[in-house]
């Protein structure tokens, strides 16, 4: 995604106010087609694995809502979440779906209904400052015996210092990561793959899905 656009100039707080139409021709598609998306087996695993008590809970830069469509219970969502928007001037909260139909219909930038400002989604953009599930994860965090960094090539700060804060990490990425040499345990494979096999050794297979 990246390689084709400019993060500051396309999906950052600047960018929306400056050129909000263009903000959201960029990525509201992108946004949109988190909906129609359904959990994998990893997203299934790590739910079951909070519901037996071995996960405290989970620690997400994502923001397409997976893992509480999964079953887990205790999420932080670090970098905000697609379930609602907010008018940048009046603070009026609505789903985000208002936003997309909005767009749909040609009205673009969604506006809102009371004072007719910018809306903007309630996810965490370039600029922004983090989002209250950051700090609240990062208390989680203290005393934190063993960290699963799953699915994060742990590049994109300042998320990726959050394994500091745990006394054990195991990572498991397809590719290498900063932290490999300093991880208990290194697995490069899908994650899905690696959480069918944990949870067949559990007894607990992934089967039905």
């Amino acid at each position: 995604m990246w390689t084709k656009y400019d993060p500051i100039k396309t999906a950052s707080l600047s960018a929306l106010k400056q050129d909000p139409a263009t903000f959201y021709k960029i990525n509201l598609s992108r946004w949109a087609a988190f909906s129609g998306v359904e959990p994998n087996d990893a997203h299934r695993a790590i739910a079951r694995l909070e519901e037996l008590g071995y996960l405290v809970g989970v620690i997400t830069q994502n923001i397409d809502g997976l893992h509480q469509r999964a079953g887990s219970k205790r999420v932080w969502e670090i970098h905000g979440h697609l379930r609602t928007c907010h008018c940048m001037s009046c603070e009026q909260s609505y789903p985000f779906s208002y936003l997309v139909e909005q767009f749909e219909k040609g009205q673009n930038p969604p506006l809102c209904g009371i004072c007719k400002g910018t809306l903007r989604p309630d996810v965490v953009l370039f600029e922004d400052r983090m989002s209250e599930d950051f700090f609240k994860a990062t208390k989680a965090l203290s005393g934190c015996q063993l960290l699963l960094v799953v699915g994060s090539s742990l590049q994109v700060y300042p998320a990726a210092g959050l394994p500091q804060f745990a006394r054990r990490v195991v990572i498991i990425n397809r590719e290498p990561t900063p932290l490999d040499e300093q991880a208990e345990l290194v697995i490069h494979n899908s994650a899905g793959q690696v959480f069918r096999d944990l949870m067949a050794e559990l007894g607990e297979p992934l089967t039905g899905q």
